[in-house]
């Protein structure tokens, strides 16, 4: 049997291993993209052959669908976006239907994707392209970037997508792919780094026949970080363009990228009150709109067990009654919920709490939970409520 044949990437030449540099300059040596002729013919070719398919959000240039998945998809895996999408496809099936609808029930359906300050943009930039484009997506990534919640990765994606314009996105997925294959060792927690990432990603985008090959080498690119080029264990042995990629050929892709900024997680406690009427309804009041969970519905929040103590009458407080503890992780902190339930009698007031008096609270009952956005902890709450 002949050795295995190593294969060295266009370019290795001109790689060379660098002394620690100061924290502001670039790692990045400059290779001429020159070097890597033919990456964006490989990717195009292996997303046709290789690449996902199937998924609802592709095989269109309707910019609505495809910013709609687009946003969904920060943040947020595959499998759980695909049944919001279609709910949302359902419910809302063009721009100015989510332009015209109650922010309520946006929220509703949003309710468990999370980031929810992406669905109060999604519906703002509804209504901003039906106000100010006459309800069709302005054409170019730098318009796009103008309207609400659309970044230029974001706005990219939508304009090779959806018209064939020559601009390079950077996801996560991508930012892998590219740091790998080009070797890029800067740090992309600084903001220059990751300029001189995205200039790499613009020199590497294909320069013919663009209105059909953006589309594809756009999806290729996602594929590729998402099925290939993955976190760990990269499948280089099936990667479309392992002779071009430096970080296959220093023996540990895994390197690659760096980022050295690591997120703080924190953790916070906080103490819930179920109020119950007789006919089953609960007290919810509106989260203003900064800060965790933001213009959701949700139930009284208290800093502490004794701060809820003292803010219910004597009667009430008595009947307190300690439900099950839940903690809730975001993705920068951890919550410590601390649910009591209180029995309201038919018709008794929920009190007010000083500065509280514009929440927008009332009391719901089980039918209309579904249709306001709720948190997800407190969904499964209510949720529990009516098996009682």
């Amino acid at each position: 049997m002949p050795p295995e044949r190593q294969h060295i990437p266009v370019g290795a030449a001109n790689t060379r291993k660098v002394s620690s540099p100061p924290d502001s300059a670039l790692v990045l040596l400059p290779v001429p993209v020159s070097n890597f002729a033919g990456f964006s013919g490989e990717i195009v070719r292996w997303q046709k052959n290789h690449g996902r398919q199937s998924l609802p959000w592709q095989n269109t240039q309707d910019p609505y669908r495809v910013w709609l998945s687009e946003i969904m998809l920060q943040q947020t895996q595959v499998g759980t976006v695909i049944e919001y999408y279609a709910r949302f496809l359902e419910r809302f099936p063009a721009v100015a239907d989510l332009a015209a609808a109650d922010p309520d029930e946006v929220l509703a359906l949003w309710s468990g994707l999370g980031y929810y300050r992406r669905a109060r943009n999604l519906h703002r930039c509804a209504q901003d392209v039906v106000a100010l484009h006459g309800g069709q997506f302005p054409p170019s990534a730098a318009q796009l970037q103008t309207l609400p919640g659309i970044g230029r990765s974001t706005a990219g994606a939508i304009a090779a997508f959806c018209f064939g314009e020559r601009v390079a996105i950077l996801d996560g997925n991508v930012k892998r792919v590219l740091s790998r294959v080009l070797g890029f060792s800067g740090d992309l927690a600084k903001s220059a780094n990751e300029r001189a990432l995205w200039q790499k990603a613009t020199e590497l985008l294909p320069t013919r026949d663009l209105r059909r090959v953006m589309p594809r080498y756009t999806q290729g690119m996602m594929d590729l970080g998402a099925t290939l080029c993955t976190g760990r264990q990269p499948a280089c042995l099936l990667c479309p363009v392992q002779r071009l990629c430096a970080g296959h050929a220093s023996g540990d892709p895994e390197k690659f990228p760096v980022k050295t900024r690591t997120l703080k997680r924190g953790s916070e406690a906080m103490t819930l009150l179920l109020a119950r009427r007789p006919d089953g309804s609960c007290w919810l009041e509106k989260r203003p709109p900064d800060g965790i969970w933001g213009g959701l519905y949700c139930l009284p929040i208290f800093s502490h067990n004794t701060e809820l103590q003292s803010f219910l009458p004597s009667g009430l407080r008595a009947g307190l009654e300690p439900l099950p503890q839940l903690v809730h992780v975001l993705t920068h902190k951890d919550l410590h919920l601390s649910p009591w339930r209180a029995s309201f009698r038919a018709g008794q007031a929920m009190p007010l709490r000083e500065g509280q008096e514009n929440l927008g609270g009332g009391w719901f009952s089980p039918s209309q939970w579904t249709q306001i956005g709720l948190p997800a902890p407190v969904r499964k709450l209510l949720a529990l409520q009516t098996s009682d």
